[in-house]
């Protein structure tokens, strides 16, 4: 019967300079690509070592790009914030049964800065900025005086305004003084200087 032969132990290495690893061999490679890089100073960022594009494979994202300079937008804008704004002001002018020549020159600043926000100082939104803000003031005007309309007949404001638009026509232009049509005059030039504002 035979003995189980014992491998002779391997040498033991001295540390150097006090470093027990210093004698070691480089182990094989694990498939680990990070296996022998040093950690780097912890920031609290989980993700600030990661490379831009690390894991989508390509650049980072692209910016988007801005609104402005689009003509077309500019004046769906201009005609959008002119039919909120005309709203608005009908409500306030029909409320307080008289015309307010601050609201008429805030419809049409509003119109123009928001149209230029979006399509840049191009003369077509500057011009359709104009005309809708024009077109706000005179709306809303017509909106205020059916609002008075409908509380004095004490009937609903869409039948007024909706079933009875031609009367509302006539007794605006019955009704119509020079304060009327300076307040008609205020909204384009405020939608110029809303334009200048935004650009």
């Amino acid at each position: 019967m035979s003995q189980p032969v014992q491998p002779p132990n391997p040498p033991q290495h001295q540390p150097a300079d006090g470093n027990p690893y210093a004698g070691q061999q480089p182990t094989a490679p694990t498939g680990n690509p990070y296996a022998g890089q040093q950690p780097g100073a912890p920031t609290g960022n989980p993700f600030g070592a990661q490379q831009p594009g690390q894991f989508g494979g390509g650049a980072p994202f692209a910016p988007v790009a801005p609104l402005r300079n689009n003509v077309g937008l500019g004046v769906l804008a201009a005609l959008g914030t002119a039919i909120v704004a005309a709203i608005l002001y009908g409500v306030i002018a029909g409320a307080i049964e008289r015309e307010v020549g601050y609201a008429a020159v805030g419809v049409g600043f509003i119109v123009g800065f928001a149209a230029s926000k979006v399509g840049g100082s191009n003369p077509g939104v500057l011009v359709s900025s104009a005309v809708f803000s024009l077109g706000g003031v005179f709306l809303g005007q017509l909106i205020g005086m059916s609002v008075v309309l409908a509380d004095a007949l004490g009937v609903g404001f869409s039948e007024v305004f909706f079933e009875h638009f031609s009367d509302v026509l006539d007794i605006w232009k019955e009704e119509a003084d020079f304060m009327t049509y300076l307040f008609l005059a205020l909204g384009p030039v405020a939608a110029f200087g809303g334009a200048r504002k935004a650009g």
